[in-house]
């Protein structure tokens, strides 16, 4: 490694620290506005390219470009949220078996969840809620199985984004 940083050092691939100029900005010419809304302008740029069809054949009607304008300017004008409040996540009751929270039918993710999880503990010992069928060759057959019947004592909790939740019963879903 030494002998590499050599023969770098030899070549002037490294700058030299003595020829090394500082440039100063002044403070005028920096202004925190535009460095602060940055991301701001940026995003709206990119929607006005995205609305503005240049490279279709048709350009923006004087309507639709006032519209748009009207948009960004609406846009601009938000209030930006710096503090967000704490919530307390609460329970979403399930009242009269109705699912508030996501569809009405599991989800593919939860029905692999299901199976996955189910199917481990088949094949540690385990014992399965319905007689094996006999085209089961391995546990998952007998997990997927048994979630067709719903007979598996499992409760899904779906989570909203700020934290509030419902645990749903595996019988409350749709087939």
């Amino acid at each position: 490694m030494i002998r590499l940083y050599n023969v770098l050092r030899k070549f002037c691939y490294l700058s030299n620290v003595k020829e090394t100029k500082v440039v100063e900005v002044p403070e005028d010419e920096v202004v925190a506005e535009e460095i602060e809304n940055a991301g701001l302008n940026k995003a709206l740029e990119t929607y006005r390219k995205l609305i503005d069809r240049k490279d279709l054949v048709e350009p923006l009607t004087e309507k639709e470009q006032k519209k748009l304008e009207n948009r960004i300017k609406e846009i601009e004008n938000r209030e930006v949220l710096d503090k967000i409040e704490e919530h307390e996540p609460v329970e979403i009751p399930c009242e009269k078996e109705k699912i508030t929270i996501g569809p009405p039918t599991l989800t593919k993710y939860e029905k692999a969840r299901i199976m996955g999880a189910r199917a481990l503990q088949l094949s540690l010992g385990a014992p399965p809620f319905i007689p094996i069928p006999k085209n089961a060759r391995i546990s998952l057959d007998i997990s997927m199985e048994e979630l067709e019947q719903r007979v598996i004592p499992i409760t899904i909790r779906r989570v909203l984004p700020n934290g509030d939740y419902q645990n749903i019963p595996i019988d409350y879903f749709e087939k």
